[in-house]
């Protein structure tokens, strides 16, 4: 390919990108300045690129509605203790599956994998029974947290990561008297900082932004996280637009926060494999 196709080549794939980055962008736009509408503009649900009027009543209709600010502390909970919680069940079932060999490894990770392949739906309803009929958990922090507390998903991402890490520091680390936990807590996790960065901002996005388990489990308004409790507003009447964008553009900070602070781990995590040598 001769220069001057390789500067065209460039030139066409940067504009497809800019239009393809303006048409994700636009959505967080609108969401952003509709939170910003005034009452009657924010009724009809048609926000301006920019606003004639700019008001804060939105924001103060949703922090006035009841338990609003404990709507999103109820998520910021769930959502970091299930995180914690996949961050270290996941990378020590992918420590023991990559680097550990032990009968039936190999057959419970398949296993493991299989499981995968049942649709959500198919569980939902026998996962529902047992946590609400069975060990009557509704309407508790429990009912939202146990069920998810580690995803096979994440077991396969951190088996698959940590696999590429060196099993020669291991030995060596063996060779000093090292014990596996020490092994796992010195030597694995301080490698395996992208691939928990990646677990992290996956784990907490996905739990912050889960809607229909939240609504299944919890009855009560204060232990409703803010996806559930955003659809509140919506009335039989009129639904408060502009409530809701001011609920939903708080609701998206911690993650915004979340992927900038863990940035560099995140995309060196998704780099992983794709330089060899």
């Amino acid at each position: 390919m001769s220069n001057q196709s390789k500067v065209i080549f460039i030139g066409v794939a940067a504009i497809i990108l800019a239009f393809w980055a303006v048409i994700t962008v636009i959505p967080l736009y609108w969401m952003i300045i509709g939170s910003f509408q005034d009452s009657l503009a924010s009724a009809v649900f048609r926000p301006q690129m920019i606003p004639d009027i700019w008001s804060v009543a939105p924001y103060e209709r949703f922090f006035t509605k009841n338990n609003a600010v404990q709507w999103l502390l109820n998520s910021l909970f769930v959502s970091s203790v299930l995180t914690v919680t996949n961050l270290l069940f996941a990378s020590m079932a992918g420590y023991a599956f990559a680097k550990l060999k032990f009968p039936g490894s190999n057959s419970i990770f398949w296993v493991l994998l299989g499981t995968m392949m049942i649709p959500a739906q198919v569980t939902l309803i026998p996962l529902y029974v047992l946590v609400i009929n069975v060990f009557d958990l509704a309407d508790t922090y429990t009912a939202m947290i146990v069920p998810t507390l580690v995803s096979v998903g994440n077991i396969f991402l951190m088996k698959q990561y940590m696999s590429t890490l060196p099993t020669s520091l291991i030995h060596a680390a063996r060779i000093d008297a090292c014990s596996e936990f020490g092994i796992f807590y010195k030597i694995i996790l301080p490698m395996a900082k992208p691939g928990l960065a990646v677990l992290a901002i996956f784990t907490f996005v996905a739990n912050w932004n889960d809607f229909f388990w939240p609504f299944l489990v919890t009855r009560s308004s204060e232990m409703r996280t803010i996806q559930v409790g955003l659809a509140s507003f919506k009335f039989a009447e009129s639904t408060d637009y502009g409530a809701i964008m001011a609920g939903a553009t708080i609701g998206a900070l911690p993650m915004i926060i979340l992927f900038f602070s863990l940035q560099k781990y995140f995309l060196q995590g998704i780099t992983i494999g794709a330089v060899k040598g």
